[in-house]
């Protein structure tokens, strides 16, 4: 059986224990996370990092295995000890045999929109009332948190104010550790091995920093509320199954202040910047067809795994140090359990039927393909201009459909038209569209 070939960058785990490593060997123990830095002259062999350690030595490829993908899981969860709406005396039920320093967090019955810290101590149960006020919450005044992930690892940390150190959390019926799922898989990295730097980007949920991950250039983004970290699990989830050459790559995650999600770094930005600061005079139409093909063979990819991305436009697709572009995001393909809120949508890159009906499909991704070859060709401008959300969403649906970008190649038009057919069925799929991107560079090349 042939050894897999492991590229500089990627992280692997350790199959077997090598505790007594020979001169330049690295040392590791069955299950360590390690980051392979260099393939080395002579086959079958890496200079790798250990992610606890931080030293550096060479292993053998047959040595580590790739890291497992996770299982988009509803039991997975960040806040297992947290029970929801419970009495006080189910608490106590829970609790039992006593144990100092086993815990569970509740919703407030008597108090709404507070909580209570319940912590085995002696033969007792004692419940700490957890008060939420302007978004933050605090069992005494001395100390506040952003959310009650963080509220929990102080106090496992430091007792303070209450009786004892939690030590042992209580999970939920039922319920996973989402903290012991991600590092048995391989991708809970290490808080003390991430420098943050400067912020990048501003997303949906919260910030995208530059970062350091152990020598290497990451981007960060930390998403410290607690509910819309645990949605963003799935996300997390979603990245671990994929691995391609134009998808942004997940590298791990840190559960601190909610949740760090740690990517590769994109040091050119975001498409719609990187058209808008460079424009006509600096991109050739051959760059912009190569960039559309980046785009259509990651989104075939992700077609071939299933996977709905659901906000595929410009401002989401990144470009690399060597000019490659990736899709990113493509995690957020999570169905909002109590429907999709309207007001969220990206109405001009929607398709008709998922905007109406909330069907959202591969077909509909290819819908939005065509507004972001439309952006690509355009140099950056925002679609739809000159009408309001409305108007789209009322003109579209009637048969209206956008110009033409300036210099815009026929054939690329034709292309653009073909993934806004109103029938979905009729639009290319991500295989055909790919397939027509490379003899159109093909085309270009020869002519």
């Amino acid at each position: 059986m042939s050894t897999k070939r492991w590229l500089p960058g990627t992280q692997c785990i350790t199959k077997h224990d090598h505790t007594k490593p020979k001169a330049h060997e690295l040392a590791f123990r069955k299950g360590d996370i390690v980051t392979i830095v260099k393939v080395c002259e002579q086959k079958g062999w890496y200079q790798a990092k250990h992610h606890d350690t931080g030293e550096e030595g060479l292993l053998s490829a047959s040595s580590v295995r790739e890291r497992e993908a996770i299982r988009v899981d509803p039991k997975l969860s960040l806040m297992p000890w947290f029970h929801g709406k419970i009495s006080g005396v189910e608490a106590v039920q829970a609790l039992q045999p006593p144990e100092d320093g086993l815990f569970l967090v509740r919703e407030s019955i008597r108090h709404p929109g507070d909580y209570v810290l319940c912590v085995s101590f002696g033969k007792e149960v004692i419940h700490y009332r957890v008060i939420y006020q302007e978004n933050q919450l605090s069992i005494d005044a001395s100390i506040s948190f952003y959310n009650l992930i963080d509220m929990i690892e102080h106090y496992m940390k430091d007792q303070g104010a209450i009786c004892t150190k939690l030590v042992k959390p209580k999970p939920k019926p039922g319920m996973k550790s989402a903290e012991e799922e991600l590092a048995k898989a391989g991708w809970l990295l290490k808080l003390q091995h991430l420098t943050l730097g400067d912020k990048i980007g501003e997303g949906e949920f919260g910030a995208v920093l530059q970062g350091d991950y152990m020598g290497q250039k990451v981007a960060v983004k930390n998403i410290k509320c607690d509910v819309t970290a645990q949605a963003f699990l799935a996300e997390t989830a979603a990245m671990t199954k994929v691995r391609h050459k134009n998808l942004v790559r997940l590298l791990g995650v840190i559960l601190h202040n909610g949740l760090y999600i740690v990517m590769e770094y994109m040091s050119k930005g975001n498409l719609v910047n990187f058209l808008r600061t460079r424009g006509r005079s600096v991109l050739q139409p051959k760059q912009l067809i190569q960039f559309a093909l980046d785009i259509s063979q990651g989104m075939d990819y992700l077609e071939s795994k299933k996977l709905v991305h659901r906000d595929l436009a410009a401002r989401n697709i990144l470009i690399s140090e060597e000019n490659v572009a990736k899709v990113s995001d493509f995690g957020l393909a999570k169905v909002d359990p109590k429907g999709v809120d309207d007001t969220k949508l990206p109405v001009k890159w929607t398709a008709p039927e998922a905007l109406k009906n909330n069907k959202f499909s591969t077909k509909s991704d290819v819908w939005s393909y065509g507004i972001l070859l439309w952006e690509l060709f355009s140099y950056g401008r925002a679609p739809y201009s000159k009408m309001t959300l409305k108007e789209v969403t009322e003109m579209v649906e009637k048969g209206y459909r956008m110009e033409a970008p300036e210099e815009c190649p026929p054939s690329l038009y034709t292309l653009m038209k073909s993934c806004w057919e109103i029938d979905p069925g009729k639009r290319p799929s991500f295989k055909k569209l790919t397939e027509k991107l490379q003899k159109e560079l093909k085309h270009i090349g020869d002519s």
